[in-house]
């Protein structure tokens, strides 16, 4: 069985975020979401709990007119390295998402750490669609200051911006 860790702080996950998830479950038998933190600093909008329960239930939106060709996808959270997490869930490859050239340079220096120091391969999946620019830190933004996000997050998490941010 393949298995992928995509790890990302994912707060909140969007539509741009799915479609890596959806490209990695169309590769591989079992996809891990692991929502990275670091309990020192301050959890963002959503705590990594809530965040993996609004994976869960966007995956579970999105995957339903594909499920028979899909892997198996799961949210957990992790602390520390991802290359460690990834490991300890029976990982054996990184899926990160590249928007554009500003990420790619990003991705391919940690992806060359995360082999080196992790033994971990990273498939690097580039972001396509009218997604393919969303990021959770303007989501947020947008969301907090009252304007219209649902056209890039999934239902579940717009329910919680919304809860959120009233």
């Amino acid at each position: 069985m393949t298995t992928a860790f995509y790890p990302g702080s994912f707060d909140p996950i969007h539509r741009g975020h799915l479609m890596v998830v959806a490209v990695a479950a169309s590769i591989f038998d079992r996809v891990i979401v692991g929502v990275g933190y670091n309990a020192e600093k301050p959890s963002g909008m959503f705590t990594p709990d809530e965040r993996a329960a609004m994976i869960t239930d966007s995956v579970a939106e999105i995957a339903a007119p594909w499920a028979d060709q899909l892997g198996a996808i799961e949210a957990v959270t992790f602390t520390g390295l991802a290359t460690v997490a990834a490991a300890a869930a029976g990982a054996d490859t990184l899926v990160k998402g590249v928007r554009g050239a500003v990420d790619l340079s990003d991705e391919m220096q940690q992806a060359d750490m995360n082999l080196r120091t992790g033994a971990m391969p990273t498939l690097l999946v580039p972001a396509t669609g009218p997604d393919s620019l969303v990021s959770s830190r303007y989501v947020r933004d947008i969301a907090r200051l009252g304007g219209d996000v649902s056209g890039v997050v999934p239902g579940p998490v717009l329910h919680r911006l919304r809860e959120r941010t009233s």
